[in-house]
């Protein structure tokens, strides 16, 4: 729970630019999906430590998990819990007029990309980030998505889960089994925190 006391300080807010998802936005974030059993999830071959490489064949032999990525929204905070590597997080943070979240982490996933799939066609949002360890508050965009689809995200995208605009929300979730994490902390990096649209875009 530290994070949500975290979260509570007041802090500025960087709002995050807006979009729906589409496949012509999500290029070089990830791509739509409306059959989950059709997706490969990408995964890294291991990077070398040195200037030998590594065996063809190995360091990526991990393969992929997968389960249920249950989110609900409590006193104002989104929790999370995902199955498919046993954790539980607090998310964000829901501003009075609920048009706006607040988020103070992201983090990407060096070793193999993710899946999040609505179950039963909740609508959400997904704050990315494209990959670079260089990482600015405004290079995130909040993609704005109806619930018939799912989202794929790359290898190395910053993300932070997702944000139902339901009260609970369960999504299929598929992931490299390594699950690498790299994290920025936002308050500690950039002295603020994420605003994330919780309305649908003004504009397609």
């Amino acid at each position: 729970m530290k994070f949500a006391k975290k979260l509570m300080t007041e802090t500025k807010i960087v709002r995050a630019e807006q979009m729906f998802a589409t496949d012509a936005n999500l290029a070089g974030y990830g791509y739509l999906v409306s059959d989950p059993s059709t997706v490969e999830v990408e995964i890294v071959t291991w990077p070398t430590a040195g200037w030998r490489p590594v065996d063809e064949g190995t360091g990526n032999e991990a393969g992929t998990t997968e389960g249920d990525f249950d989110f609900w929204w409590n006193a104002g905070m989104l929790h999370g819990r995902n199955s498919a590597v046993n954790d539980e997080y607090v998310l964000a943070r829901m501003l009075p007029s609920e048009d706006e979240a607040v988020i103070g982490h992201a983090n990407y996933h060096p070793d193999g990309g993710q899946l999040f799939f609505p179950l039963t066609g909740e609508a959400f949002v997904i704050p990315l980030a494209k990959p670079g360890d260089d990482l600015a508050l405004e290079d995130f965009v909040a993609f704005y998505c109806d619930g018939l689809s799912g989202v794929y995200i790359h290898p190395g995208v910053w993300h932070e889960a997702l944000l139902p605009l339901s009260e609970k929300a369960t999504f299929f979730d598929k992931q490299g089994r390594v699950h690498a994490r790299i994290s920025s902390h936002f308050e500690a990096d950039f002295g603020a925190c994420l605003g994330v649209p919780m309305t649908p875009p003004e504009t397609q």
